[in-house]
């Protein structure tokens, strides 16, 4: 078992490290080369096209009727909203205000757990969730719009919401990776999203001037490489290791892994000039942290 939670948390780190360079490469990509809504669908269609190819070669067990609907449902709003709300709202705010409201997933989590788990609400989990309110609600009213974020209210807003749709996400398929095999799951996790997209982006219709450039003998490398990068490493091989974790640790745990995406974006940003540290943005991310701290504090003593 020792072995199972090394693997898991080796899986953790290098899913989360590129999900942190994710933000910072769908910043360089959105919505200058491709429209968020575009890109929410390119990335779930891959993402479902290359499991569903997985699964031809990896065998597991089959799955009832039941069981695939309610993970293409899950697919369909859970994954499809948080991905919906994400890249919106990363291409209105800067990456490092993303990763602020993404590092919420843990207050997430355990806000659900008490509301809807009927899990018992502490002092220490009150103290925690109200920083973690605080820090995003700082983080909010205090960002105004510049040339980084050309609207940062309503992207902090829809990322704020992406880190509540993950967050559900999370609690589902963890209980369903305990009866489902990791490629089932995200091959109709991913195909659930792709058919919400695809229905989606045909009726608001298709934003994406890097793919009409190329129709028309055009091609800016850079962008390529940038979505190649983005759908091969965050988006496949991302998801691919994210469940390894979820199976074996608690989902607190995953969640707090959302640190580590808010060091890489933040670190990367800085260097290439993607934002510009702050006060407020600094007291933010403390205060955020210290919830975290306060909550999983308390669930160790609601554990021993």
């Amino acid at each position: 078992m020792k072995d199972k939670k090394l693997e898991a948390n080796l899986s953790l780190v290098v899913s989360r490290i590129f999900a942190g360079l994710n933000m910072n490469a769908l910043k360089f990509l959105l919505p200058v080369w491709m429209g968020a809504l575009t890109g929410v669908t390119v990335r779930c269609t891959f993402a479902a096209v290359a499991f569903w190819v997985t699964g031809w070669f990896v065998k597991e067990a089959p799955i009832t009727r039941r069981q695939r609907i309610g993970l293409l449902c899950l697919g369909a709003f859970g994954m499809y909203g948080f991905m919906f709300c994400y890249l919106l709202g990363i291409s209105k705010t800067t990456p490092v205000s993303s990763a602020i409201f993404n590092s919420l997933q843990p207050i997430w989590v355990f806000l659900i757990s008490v509301l809807f788990l009927h899990e018992r609400a502490t002092l220490m989990k009150i103290i925690g969730i109200s920083l973690g309110f605080g820090g995003a609600l700082l983080c909010i009213l205090t960002q105004g719009s510049d040339d980084l974020a050309h609207d940062a209210f309503t992207g902090n807003m829809l990322c704020l919401l992406s880190s509540v749709f993950f967050a559900i996400y999370l609690i589902l398929s963890k209980k369903l990776l305990e009866e489902i095999g990791l490629v089932t799951v995200m091959k109709y996790v991913f195909g659930g999203a792709a058919l919400s997209g695809l229905v989606i982006s045909t009726i608001l219709g298709w934003n994406a001037p890097l793919f009409a450039d190329a129709v028309h003998g055009t091609w800016h490398w850079m962008p390529w490489v940038v979505l190649a990068f983005i759908l091969i490493f965050p988006t496949y091989l991302s998801y691919w290791l994210m469940p390894i974790g979820l199976k074996y640790l608690k989902t607190t745990v995953v969640a707090m892994y959302g640190y580590l995406i808010l060091t890489v974006t933040s670190v990367v940003s800085y260097i290439v000039g993607q934002d510009r540290f702050t006060w407020e943005q600094g007291v933010a991310i403390g205060m955020i942290c210290l919830s975290v701290y306060f909550v999983e504090v308390a669930e160790r003593k609601a554990n021993s």
